[in-house]
């Protein structure tokens, strides 16, 4: 995540989109057992992945000039954060 937000920082002009989709923490609560299921199963295979938190997300977006612009809510638990250059 770190690296994709550091190049989309860079890459989009002003007024440049990115768009993430998937599960995401909400304040550091699951948001359906599913999801607590499947962050278990990402991190078995490998410890450095699994579900994020959307604050930390939006955080980290906003460190390179990137700020949430909407939020979709998806079928499965899942999100569409839309972040945009300012």
């Amino acid at each position: 995540m770190e690296r994709l937000f550091t190049l989309a920082g860079d890459a989009l002009p002003t007024d440049g989109k990115l768009i993430i989709y998937g599960p995401f923490n909400e304040h550091g609560n699951y948001t359906s057992e599913g999801n607590q299921r499947f962050d278990a199963m990402l991190r078995a295979g490998n410890p450095d992945s699994g579900i994020r938190d959307k604050e930390d997300i939006i955080s980290l977006a906003n460190a390179h000039h990137l700020q949430l612009s909407k939020t979709y809510a998806m079928p499965a638990n899942n999100q569409l954060l839309v972040f945009q250059k300012s």
